[in-house]
């Protein structure tokens, strides 16, 4: 288990700020971090979870109704 990744803090707050711009350049600058950076981190999160969290749109991005699950999960929203 020591080797295993996990949901992080970082992880939530990025899909969050995703939710909340509509898109991966908005989010990352909310954040304060770079857009690849934010990407990778989402993707990395869609990875450890094992579905789909966002859709990638030709301008912008919004979650899946799995993403919106997951952040209804996280915050009790």
């Amino acid at each position: 288990l020591m080797g295993k990744m996990a949901v992080t803090l970082r992880h939530l707050r990025y899909l969050v700020a995703l939710a909340e711009t509509g898109g991966f350049g908005a989010a990352a600058r909310a954040v304060h971090v770079t857009q690849p950076a934010l990407s990778q981190q989402i993707a990395e999160l869609e990875r450890l979870l094992g579905v789909r969290l966002v859709d990638r749109l030709p301008r912008g991005a919004r979650l899946t109704r799995a993403g919106e699950a997951v952040l209804r999960r996280a915050f009790g929203r």
